[in-house]
């Protein structure tokens, strides 16, 4: 157990980060599926701006490596166009 009130205050915040991160990860790979599964080119490119906004932010909050978000946003764009 925790010595001081700092590291139990620590413990607890590093508790309700790691959850948000966890949400905000999951969402953004369920967009990435959504988008990924789209069949028609009209849906796909309304959608692809929002999905790339939302790797960049998890890309600037170090949830994800900037080379992933690149590779991402690289793989889903080339997805789209060729659709």
């Amino acid at each position: 157990m925790a010595n001081h009130k700092s590291a139990l205050k620590r413990i607890r915040r590093n508790e309700a980060v790691r959850l948000r991160n966890k949400y905000q990860h999951k969402t953004v790979r369920n967009a990435i599926k959504k988008l990924r599964s789209t069949e028609d080119k009209k849906d796909a490119e309304t959608l692809l701006p929002s999905v790339i906004s939302m790797i960049d932010r998890l890309a600037k909050r170090n949830i994800i490596h900037a080379n992933k978000a690149g590779n991402l946003k690289s793989g889903l764009t080339k997805r789209v166009s060729a659709l």
